[in-house]
């Protein structure tokens, strides 16, 4: 199993995930993070860093996040390695419940 980056992600972008990785598997677009399935060792490490709460073990990614397993897969592989903090873009808007 992998850990997948999804949906909460987008526009909060906070990396003190990164921090934690000591593999650094992370990658970085502009709007959100991306873990890399092949070098991630599931250590878990970066779970309870997310103030998002936008990482989970893939078997456990919601449903409707379910595509973004094969997009962390896919981008990881074309994006740059981001291993340091970077300040956060912002405090992603949850919805309302």
């Amino acid at each position: 199993m992998t850990h997948v980056v999804c949906e909460p992600c987008v526009d909060c972008k906070n990396t003190v995930c990164v921090t934690v990785c000591p593999v650094e598997c992370f990658h970085e677009e502009d709007r959100i993070l991306y873990i890399d399935p092949d070098v991630c060792i599931d250590c878990g490490a970066c779970l309870p860093e997310c103030p998002e709460d936008a990482i989970f073990l893939e078997e456990d990614v919601p449903e409707q996040w379910k595509h973004y397993i094969a997009l962390n897969a896919e981008k990881s592989k074309v994006l740059p390695v981001l291993s340091v903090q970077k300040p956060p873009l912002g405090t992603r808007k949850k919805p309302a419940e």
